[in-house]
């Protein structure tokens, strides 16, 4: 390729002089650029961390484990978005010590799908139309894992009372504050005693 390239050049000098030779060289230079360029497989741009969706309809991301089925979380979740929010539920799969050394995280993992599964067919039978799926161990990082594809306008993290729940002894909620921008709204849920909790399988 080169070696024709300078051929070229060469006998574009010695016909037509130094002004021919420059520009057959500048047309030969850009013909190979432009060559290596359709042969290079295009690059995928991945979509900007927080950017928004289309249309007008509010984004409420809603982050919980054992209360994703309680009465006063899915109250909370009509009454903020209704139809007219795209809801995305995320349960993370909370392990115990002795599964997490022991790698069993496939009993929680499903315990946690079958307490989201309750919770959107309440949600659709209420008219409101979620998603969810089930995110790591850690909330935080379940949190900072959603957020990275669902631009969320509000987020809502349902615990235990005070003294039964773990992200609350954690500082879950001071931390998220400090860290999203978004409105951040705290609902607890007391399964004790709300009893019926809309057919969930497990707590």
């Amino acid at each position: 390729m080169v070696g024709v390239l300078f051929l070229a050049v060469g006998l574009a000098a010695v016909l037509g002089g130094a002004e021919v030779a420059l520009g057959v060289f500048l047309a030969l230079a850009l013909g190979v650029a432009a060559g290596l360029y359709l042969k290079t497989e295009p690059r995928v741009r991945e979509p900007a961390i927080w950017e928004r969706g289309g249309g007008d309809r509010r984004r409420v991301l809603v982050v919980a484990n054992e209360t994703v089925t309680g009465a006063a979380l899915l109250e909370e979740i009509i009454r903020r978005g209704g139809e007219r929010a795209e809801v995305l539920v995320v349960t993370p799969a909370l392990n115990s010590r002795l599964r997490h050394w022991t790698s069993d995280e496939d009993r929680s993992r499903g315990e946690a799908q079958a307490r989201l599964d309750a919770a959107l067919a309440a949600l659709a039978a209420r008219g409101v139309e979620a998603t969810g799926h089930v995110g790591t161990d850690d909330p935080l990082q379940a949190i900072e894992d959603a957020l990275r594809t669902f631009r969320a306008d509000e987020l809502i993290i349902s615990t235990h009372p005070p003294g039964r729940s773990n992200w609350l002894e954690k500082d879950l909620l001071r931390i998220a504050r400090e860290r999203y921008d978004c409105p951040i709204a705290h609902v607890v849920v007391d399964l004790a005693h709300e009893g019926a909790r809309f057919g969930s399988p497990s707590a």
